[in-house]
This record gives C-alpha cells, sequence and structure tokens, in this order.
C-alpha cells in the first residue's frame, strides 16, 4: 500500500512539474511565427475553374495598333534561353513607357500583382483554346510582366484587346517593354523568366499566328 502511494505521489509530483512548465512556457515571450510564403508556384486551377474560363477563339498581338504594328521583339522566344517575346515600341530606349497592353484574347485574370525582384508589375491570363489536332479546349495562359500600372482586378473576366496595363520599366530596372509570355497547361506560376529549356511555354509570336482565328486582313479593334 505504502509504494502505490509513494507512486501515486511522484506521478502527482510529475504531473504538476509538467503542467507549471507549460505556463511559464506560455507567459515566457514566444519568438514571432512567421508564416510561409505564398507560392503560386503550387497554384493549379481546379476542375471548376478551367470550367468556366472563357473560350478564346481569336488572338491578337497585346502592344501597337491592328496586327501588333508599330512594335518589334527585341528578345524573342528562346534567344538567350529567354522564355517570352520583349515587345518594344518603334521609337526605342523608354518612348514606350506607358503605352497601352492590351488582353491578347479573352480570359480570366489568375493572377495580379509583383511575383519578385526584376519583374515589376505582372498580370497572367488564363484561357481555353480549342487543340487543332485533337478539337479539345485546353487550358492556355498569356503572361504580361515589367508592367507600369495595371487596369484589372483577380478574378476579372477581359475581352480580346481590352486595355488590362501599360508597359513599364519593371521599376527602372530595364529600359520600357513588355515581357510577353504564352503557356500551356493550368499551373499558375509566375515563373523565372530564363530558362534552358521551354517549359511549358510556346514562342507568343508563333501561337499567335496559329490562332488568330481571323484571316490577316481581318483587322483589330482600332486602338481607342
Amino acid at each position: 500500500m505504502q509504494k502505490l502511494e509513494a507512486w501515486l505521489r511522484l506521478i502527482a509530483l510529475v504531473l504538476l512539474a509538467v503542467v507549471v512548465g507549460r505556463v511559464v512556457w506560455l507567459c515566457s515571450d514566444q519568438p514571432e511565427v512567421v508564416a510561409r510564403p505564398f507560392d503560386p508556384a503550387f497554384v493549379r486551377l481546379s476542375p471548376i475553374e478551367i470550367a468556366a474560363l472563357p473560350e478564346a477563339p481569336r488572338w491578337d498581338m497585346p502592344m501597337g495598333s491592328e496586327h501588333g504594328a508599330l512594335t518589334y521583339n527585341a528578345q524573342p522566344f528562346r534567344i538567350t534561353r529567354h522564355l517570352g517575346d520583349d515587345l518594344n515600341g518603334i521609337g526605342g530606349m523608354n518612348s514606350d513607357l506607358g503605352d497601352p497592353v492590351y488582353a491578347a484574347a479573352t480570359g480570366r485574370v489568375v493572377y495580379c500583382g509583383i511575383p519578385g525582384p526584376g519583374w515589376g508589375n505582372m498580370i497572367i491570363l488564363a484561357h481555353r483554346v480549342r487543340n487543332k489536332e485533337t478539337g479539345e479546349l485546353e487550358v492556355v495562359q498569356s503572361l504580361y510582366a515589367h508592367l507600369d500600372s495595371m487596369k484589372v482586378r483577380p478574378d476579372q473576366i477581359v475581352h480580346r484587346g481590352d486595355q488590362i496595363a501599360t508597359v513599364g520599366t519593371a521599376f527602372g530596372k530595364y529600359l520600357a517593354h513588355l515581357h510577353f509570355e504564352i503557356r500551356r497547361g493550368p499551373y499558375v506560376f509566375p515563373g523565372v523568366g530564363y530558362a534552358d529549356s521551354a517549359l511549358n511555354c510556346v514562342s507568343p509570336e508563333r501561337f499567335i499566328a496559329e490562332h488568330r482565328g481571323a484571316a490577316n486582313e481581318v483587322l483589330s479593334a482600332a486602338v481607342k
């Protein structure tokens, strides 16, 4: 009986020590818990979101006048590992700073913000495009970066030719131009800009030429 009482007293002392230690810990200054940053690399559009994306039957260039005139491609896709096209106004330097940037096709804004150093403001639109070989609709994204200002909000539906932004310099990092990418797939990721392989990116100039959805003589809406 005495041994049992001794064991019970020991257990009670241990429990008391645990409780006291917990109270002291809670009352002490604790290091601030820093939430892990949101990583868009792991954002995948859900089946419901994909089904709700507008279909994009026609594509046009995102800068310049009809057919992308009055612009030139200063650094095309895959030149020096580049994952997009760098579009400039024909005046060069910062002559196109503040020029309008248009939605290349009808889509939904799935990213709108500043993803990191060197990017400036960025907008990503998601679209559904009919695959010419299979006839099925697939997810395609258009990315617009180094923007000076953004004129859209997340989840907004925009139509081909709507002004979504203005040309910028990535907050002074570059001379003014538009970094423009076309990507296949439902993963929303601001990206790296350069890589040894093309990843899920395709040539924007070629993609738009193949998916214009209209004869060359049919011009885009006039610039407002």
